[in-house]
């Protein structure tokens, strides 16, 4: 029913002493017995988020595929050379996505390693789901 150091996560079978399951954790109400009707809720609630995972897997590289033409045009103010005044941060990068292409990412899912603070073009990952990571194309330029 609950995370248990040491023990198991939640939605987790795992065997423990009877003693241990019958004076501590069921009184807690922190785990019940893996059996009869109980089990069979477990095992309706495992195949309900298999299939929500697959569903959300299938999606997330759907719109990888999307992303991989994509590419984004950001302004910034520029320095002496190619510096910027500022960086291009990921909420930069989210905003603009959604500005030209009407894509709407989490910025929490742009994985650039450090902000940007050049002019140029980027090859920017973006982590859709653990099974599909689409990469765009950032080019920033100056006023």
């Amino acid at each position: 029913m609950q995370d248990i150091k040491n023990i198991g996560k939640r939605e987790e079978i795992v065997n423990v002493s009877e003693g241990y399951f019958r004076n501590f954790l069921l009184p807690r109400k922190l785990a019940v017995a893996a059996a009869g009707p109980a089990l069979a809720e477990w095992e309706k609630n495992r195949k309900t988020e298999e299939a929500k995972s697959a569903k959300m897997s299938a999606d997330a590289k759907t719109l990888a595929g999307r992303l991989a033409d994509m590419k984004v045009t950001i302004i910034g103010k520029v320095g002496t050379g190619s510096k910027l005044y500022g960086s291009i941060t990921p909420a930069d990068i989210a905003d603009a996505l959604e500005k030209q292409h009407h894509v709407k990412i989490d910025k929490r899912k742009i994985e650039i390693e450090d902000h940007i603070k050049t002019l140029g073009s980027f090859d920017v990952p973006i982590r859709l789901h653990k099974d599909a990571t689409a990469h765009i194309k950032v080019e920033v330029v100056g006023e």
